[in-house]
């Protein structure tokens, strides 16, 4: 199975900016009760959009750059990237049915 891929401010840049394809950035934090119900979403995800959509977790507190850059202001978030811009984002919890309609709005 797929999981998705655990970043840092110092990759930020290449895994998710200079990506080859799309690219789901899932910012959490382990304080985050919401993130808990949100985790396995997103690795189910992972797996099942493998071959056209890369994930990534970034963990806010260590990483504020990214937080910044991105304009995270709670958590869980989601960012979703196309050739390194920014082209959704949503903060909250959300549904595994309300990301995958994300997902499949952002790839269409």
């Amino acid at each position: 199975m797929t999981s998705p891929l655990v970043i840092s401010d110092a990759s930020f840049e290449t895994e998710v900016l200079k990506a080859d394809k799309p690219v789901l950035a899932y910012f959490w934090a382990t304080w985050c009760g919401p993130c808990r119900l949100v985790s396995p979403s997103i690795d189910a995800l992972a797996a099942t959009y493998a071959d056209r959509l890369k994930v990534v977790k970034l963990e806010v507190d260590p990483n504020p750059v990214s937080v910044k850059s991105c304009k995270v202001e709670g958590v869980p978030a989601l960012r979703f990237f196309k050739a390194g811009e920014e082209v959704e984002r949503s903060e909250g919890a959300l549904t595994k049915d309300k990301i995958t309609k994300l997902i499949e709005d952002v790839l269409a």
